[in-house]
Protein backbone atom coordinates (compact mmCIF):
# COMPACT_ATOMS: atom_id res chain seq x y z
CA UNK A 1 0.00 0.00 0.00
CA UNK A 2 1.38 3.50 -0.91
CA UNK A 3 1.63 5.97 1.27
CA UNK A 4 0.28 9.30 -0.24
CA UNK A 5 0.05 13.00 1.19
CA UNK A 6 -2.99 15.26 0.70
CA UNK A 7 -0.66 17.39 -1.72
CA UNK A 8 -0.46 14.60 -4.14
CA UNK A 9 -4.11 13.72 -3.91
CA UNK A 10 -4.35 17.06 -4.82
CA UNK A 11 -2.17 17.20 -7.63
CA UNK A 12 -3.67 13.95 -8.92
CA UNK A 13 -7.26 15.29 -8.62
CA UNK A 14 -5.65 18.45 -10.72
CA UNK A 15 -4.29 15.97 -13.07
CA UNK A 16 -7.18 14.09 -14.03
CA UNK A 17 -9.83 16.72 -13.89
CA UNK A 18 -7.44 18.57 -17.05
CA UNK A 19 -7.37 15.25 -18.97
CA UNK A 20 -10.94 14.19 -18.13
CA UNK A 21 -12.64 16.86 -16.87
CA UNK A 22 -14.53 16.78 -13.51
CA UNK A 23 -17.83 14.88 -14.42
CA UNK A 24 -15.51 12.68 -16.08
CA UNK A 25 -13.03 11.69 -13.18
CA UNK A 26 -14.54 9.37 -10.34
CA UNK A 27 -12.73 9.05 -7.17
CA UNK A 28 -11.92 5.68 -8.09
CA UNK A 29 -10.38 6.63 -11.03
CA UNK A 30 -8.42 9.08 -8.76
CA UNK A 31 -7.27 6.00 -6.03
CA UNK A 32 -6.29 3.91 -9.15
CA UNK A 33 -4.14 7.52 -10.21
CA UNK A 34 -2.73 7.54 -6.22
CA UNK A 35 -2.54 3.74 -5.73
CA UNK A 36 -4.97 3.87 -2.90
CA UNK A 37 -7.88 2.53 -1.54
CA UNK A 38 -11.24 4.36 -1.46
CA UNK A 39 -10.53 4.39 2.37
CA UNK A 40 -7.45 5.75 2.25
CA UNK A 41 -8.59 8.39 -0.49
CA UNK A 42 -11.21 9.66 1.92
CA UNK A 43 -9.16 10.28 5.06
CA UNK A 44 -7.80 13.11 3.02
CA UNK A 45 -10.43 14.68 1.05
CA UNK A 46 -14.42 14.63 1.98
CA UNK A 47 -15.60 14.34 -1.32
CA UNK A 48 -14.06 15.07 -5.03
CA UNK A 49 -16.21 18.52 -4.94
CA UNK A 50 -13.87 19.35 -2.50
CA UNK A 51 -10.77 18.36 -4.40
CA UNK A 52 -12.49 20.52 -7.53
CA UNK A 53 -12.96 23.44 -5.03
CA UNK A 54 -8.84 23.72 -3.85
CA UNK A 55 -7.70 22.96 -7.39
CA UNK A 56 -9.48 25.91 -8.97
CA UNK A 57 -8.78 27.97 -5.82
CA UNK A 58 -4.91 27.83 -5.99
CA UNK A 59 -5.24 28.66 -9.91
CA UNK A 60 -7.26 32.25 -8.95
CA UNK A 61 -5.00 32.27 -5.82
CA UNK A 62 -2.15 32.72 -8.92
CA UNK A 63 -3.51 34.85 -11.34
CA UNK A 64 -4.88 37.13 -8.90
CA UNK A 65 -1.34 37.29 -6.99
CA UNK A 66 0.69 37.95 -10.65
CA UNK A 67 -2.19 40.74 -11.42
CA UNK A 68 -1.50 42.80 -7.66
CA UNK A 69 2.65 42.41 -8.35
CA UNK A 70 2.61 43.67 -11.90
CA UNK A 71 0.03 46.18 -10.96
CA UNK A 72 2.18 47.68 -7.62
CA UNK A 73 5.30 47.29 -9.83
CA UNK A 74 7.18 50.41 -11.42
CA UNK A 75 7.25 50.60 -14.99
CA UNK A 76 5.52 51.85 -17.88
CA UNK A 77 2.12 50.74 -19.17
CA UNK A 78 3.24 48.59 -21.72
CA UNK A 79 6.53 46.95 -19.43
CA UNK A 80 3.22 46.24 -16.98
CA UNK A 81 1.04 44.62 -19.94
CA UNK A 82 4.17 42.41 -21.30
CA UNK A 83 4.94 41.50 -17.69
CA UNK A 84 1.33 40.06 -17.19
CA UNK A 85 1.50 38.31 -20.12
CA UNK A 86 4.54 36.89 -19.66
CA UNK A 87 3.54 35.86 -15.92
CA UNK A 88 -0.29 34.50 -17.29
CA UNK A 89 1.80 32.31 -20.19
CA UNK A 90 4.09 30.68 -17.38
CA UNK A 91 1.46 29.75 -15.06
CA UNK A 92 -0.61 28.33 -17.88
CA UNK A 93 2.87 26.63 -18.99
CA UNK A 94 4.14 25.82 -15.44
CA UNK A 95 0.96 24.44 -13.92
CA UNK A 96 -1.08 23.02 -17.07
CA UNK A 97 -3.31 20.75 -14.85
CA UNK A 98 -4.36 23.02 -12.23
CA UNK A 99 -4.53 25.96 -15.22
CA UNK A 100 -6.88 24.05 -17.26
CA UNK A 101 -9.38 22.71 -14.35
CA UNK A 102 -9.49 26.60 -13.27
CA UNK A 103 -10.21 27.90 -16.93
CA UNK A 104 -12.62 24.72 -17.77
CA UNK A 105 -14.01 23.41 -15.05
CA UNK A 106 -15.11 26.01 -12.83
CA UNK A 107 -18.67 25.76 -14.03
CA UNK A 108 -19.13 22.53 -11.96
CA UNK A 109 -18.21 24.34 -8.49
CA UNK A 110 -20.77 24.49 -5.57
CA UNK A 111 -22.73 27.69 -6.22
CA UNK A 112 -21.06 29.70 -3.47
CA UNK A 113 -17.69 28.35 -4.13
CA UNK A 114 -18.53 29.22 -8.15
CA UNK A 115 -19.41 32.67 -6.92
CA UNK A 116 -16.30 33.66 -5.36
CA UNK A 117 -14.54 32.46 -7.82
CA UNK A 118 -16.34 34.54 -10.17
CA UNK A 119 -15.59 37.58 -8.28
CA UNK A 120 -12.47 36.22 -8.61
CA UNK A 121 -12.09 36.18 -11.88
CA UNK A 122 -13.73 39.49 -12.37
CA UNK A 123 -11.52 40.85 -10.44
CA UNK A 124 -8.19 39.65 -12.16
CA UNK A 125 -9.61 40.84 -15.74
CA UNK A 126 -10.67 43.98 -13.86
CA UNK A 127 -6.94 44.67 -13.43
CA UNK A 128 -5.78 43.44 -16.36
CA UNK A 129 -8.16 45.99 -18.33
CA UNK A 130 -6.66 48.68 -16.26
CA UNK A 131 -3.06 48.06 -17.22
CA UNK A 132 -4.60 47.91 -21.01
CA UNK A 133 -7.27 51.19 -20.41
CA UNK A 134 -3.46 53.12 -18.84
CA UNK A 135 -1.54 51.85 -21.84
CA UNK A 136 -3.97 52.69 -24.39
CA UNK A 137 -4.53 56.43 -22.19
CA UNK A 138 -0.68 56.99 -22.41
CA UNK A 139 -0.17 56.48 -26.00
CA UNK A 140 1.79 53.15 -26.60
CA UNK A 141 -1.49 51.25 -27.45
CA UNK A 142 -3.90 52.46 -30.06
CA UNK A 143 -7.20 53.56 -29.20
CA UNK A 144 -9.48 50.86 -28.87
CA UNK A 145 -11.98 49.28 -26.45
CA UNK A 146 -10.37 48.23 -23.30
CA UNK A 147 -12.69 45.63 -22.54
CA UNK A 148 -12.31 43.98 -25.50
CA UNK A 149 -8.95 44.27 -25.48
CA UNK A 150 -8.64 42.47 -22.64
CA UNK A 151 -10.94 39.74 -23.73
CA UNK A 152 -9.39 39.46 -26.50
CA UNK A 153 -5.70 39.02 -24.99
CA UNK A 154 -6.77 36.87 -22.26
CA UNK A 155 -8.48 34.63 -24.61
CA UNK A 156 -5.12 33.91 -26.48
CA UNK A 157 -3.53 33.24 -23.22
CA UNK A 158 -5.70 31.01 -22.30
CA UNK A 159 -6.04 28.80 -25.29
CA UNK A 160 -1.75 27.80 -24.20
CA UNK A 161 -4.25 24.98 -21.88
CA UNK A 162 -5.15 23.23 -25.19
CA UNK A 163 -2.13 23.25 -27.13
CA UNK A 164 1.35 23.88 -25.07
CA UNK A 165 3.08 20.80 -24.37
CA UNK A 166 6.37 20.55 -22.41
CA UNK A 167 7.76 18.85 -24.45
CA UNK A 168 7.14 20.88 -27.96
CA UNK A 169 9.57 22.28 -30.36
CA UNK A 170 9.62 26.07 -28.40
CA UNK A 171 10.32 26.40 -24.53
CA UNK A 172 7.73 28.16 -22.00
CA UNK A 173 9.97 31.17 -22.08
CA UNK A 174 10.13 31.22 -26.05
CA UNK A 175 6.24 31.03 -25.94
CA UNK A 176 6.14 33.48 -23.31
CA UNK A 177 7.83 35.95 -25.21
CA UNK A 178 5.98 34.83 -28.44
CA UNK A 179 2.85 35.81 -27.21
CA UNK A 180 4.14 38.96 -25.30
CA UNK A 181 5.14 40.18 -29.17
CA UNK A 182 1.77 39.14 -30.86
CA UNK A 183 -0.37 40.93 -28.16
CA UNK A 184 1.69 43.91 -27.28
CA UNK A 185 1.95 44.61 -31.11
CA UNK A 186 -1.73 43.37 -31.57
CA UNK A 187 -2.79 46.18 -29.05
CA UNK A 188 -0.21 48.90 -30.94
Amino acid sequence: MTTRSREDVVQAAGRLFALRGFHGTSMRDLGDELGLLGSSLYSHVESKEQLLVEVIQRGAVLFQSLADEVSAGGGAPEKKVADLVRGHAAIITSHQDMSATFLNEARFLPDRERRAIVDMRDRYESTVRGLISEAIGNGPFRDQDPALATIMALSVLNALTRWFRADGRQSAEEIAEAMVEFIIEGLK
